[in-house]
């Protein structure tokens, strides 16, 4: 459904349908970081060297991995002109991708993935009784172009007349048959969609170019993260440890007294971190996000999607938390004074609706999306989620962050941070 002025009014039934919490496309259960690599031009900092990765090459965590992909932690889709690429896990790496890496490879330039035209953005308006199975050819879709790019990547070097008899040819039937029955849906509750079997056939495009190919990206000593992971460089403030600046009795602002041991930017607590807050704009220039459409109602593991939309925002920065860039990097604005980072989707099943959950569960569905858009005009990503698999309530949010997943500061401390949540009904 749209999310249209009478649908945001509270109600009788607002603590079922809607709730507003602190924390573009793809998605898939387990954990998704969807990222497009783009190059940072206009970073003002001298680039450094890339930070190892993690001393031990171990096995991904459950839910690191893409299912229809075979354990592989990186997909690629062509979305809105650039291409997506969606690390899973938030950048954890199987063992013969952290081997590559630590080795210096990694995907060769010019290598090709299938990029095929965006269906969501030409759909009309859905009417809500065909929206479930609208919703299930869309997330076939996806699966398709995923299979598609799986043989592609294993058969693409066997010529441009296998590729395109043997992978593309396939695939656009497939797209086809899967557009048809969208357009069959659609029409028996409302307009016609027109136009959607033009959107079948794709193509194999490069995958590393000036558009798909971040040098930065997982690289936190490039624009400005080279705060050492936690040994005190970028936010000692002067060397001192608490004290009374502006008058205010502060316990602390650096790690030089903390018992704790100093974060490294992997996902572990109990830990202390000295990097630097980072660059924060004016308060005209704060990020801000909206979900705009949303279900609110769905059946189990019945796909469904989610409209984003986020202003003052550049979708162009992501650190992997899987692979030490958590907590890393300050945060950064780019010429214009805006944010520059990405935003996060997940959803969690609520045990009930009357007390906080705990906080610890992984979530039933996490994405990152960094696509190289946003900007000072709002705009809007649109969220494919293959299912939810438990019936009860989901709480799906939405939330902005900046190269290294903070939530991006603001100028005022009354400003409301750069979140949105919904409730979801899963029978």
């Amino acid at each position: 459904m749209r999310r249209s002025p009478r649908s945001r009014r509270p109600s009788g039934n607002t603590r079922t349908k809607r709730l507003l919490a602190i924390g573009a496309t793809l998605a898939v259960f387990g954990g998704v970081v969807a990222v497009t690599q783009i190059s940072s031009a206009g970073d003002r900092r001298p680039h450094k060297q890339t930070r190892p990765v993690a001393a031990e090459c171990v096995a991904p965590s459950p839910g690191a991995t893409a299912p229809a992909a075979r354990g592989a932690t990186t997909t690629r889709t062509f979305q809105n002109g650039r291409w997506v690429t969606n690390h899973w896990g938030d950048g954890q790496q199987t063992i013969e991708e952290c081997q590559e890496t630590r080795s210096g490879g990694g995907a060769a330039t010019g290598s090709l993935a299938v990029a095929c035209p965006d269906v969501v953005s030409r759909l009309p308006q859905v009417p809500d009784r065909a929206r479930a199975e609208v919703d299930r050819n869309l997330a076939l879709l996806q699966t398709q172009i995923t299979e598609a790019d799986q043989r592609l990547a294993a058969e693409g070097n066997k010529g441009q007349g296998f590729v395109n008899n043997a992978i593309l040819g396939p695939l656009a039937s497939k797209r086809r048959a899967t557009l048809d029955r969208i357009t069959i849906a659609i029409d028996r509750f409302g307009p016609r969609p027109r136009g959607l079997a033009d959107l079948a056939r794709c193509q194999a495009r490069p995958v590393n170019n000036n558009n798909g190919g971040n040098p930065d990206n997982g690289n936190p000593n490039n624009g400005g993260g080279n705060n050492n992971g936690g040994n005190n460089n970028g936010g000692n403030n002067g060397g001192n440890n608490g004290g009374n600046p502006n008058g205010l009795d502060v316990l602390a602002n650096n790690c030089n007294n903390s018992r704790l041991q100093p974060h490294d930017g992997f996902q572990n607590g109990n830990r202390c971190i000295s990097t630097a807050f980072g660059e924060v704009g004016a308060a005209a220039n704060n990020p801000s996000l909206l979900i705009t459409e949303f279900p609110q109602q769905i059946n189990r593991n019945q796909g469904f999607a989610i409209r984003v939309s986020t202003r003052n925002l550049v979708r162009d920065r992501f650190l992997p938390a899987g692979q030490g860039g958590y907590y890393l990097e300050s945060s950064l604005l780019n010429g214009e004074g805006l944010t520059r980072g990405h935003f996060h989707t997940a959803c969690r099943m609520l045990n009930n609706t009357d007390e906080a959950p705990a906080p610890e569960p992984v979530p039933a569905f996490f994405v990152a999306t960094e696509d190289g858009g946003g900007g000072r005009q709002p705009d809007s990503v649109v969220i494919q989620i293959p299912g939810l698999p438990e019936s009860g309530t989901a709480q799906c949010a939405v939330w902005a962050g900046d190269g290294s997943h903070r939530i991006p500061m603001s100028e005022r401390a009354n400003q409301t941070p750069a979140f949105d949540a919904v409730r979801i009904q899963v029978n």
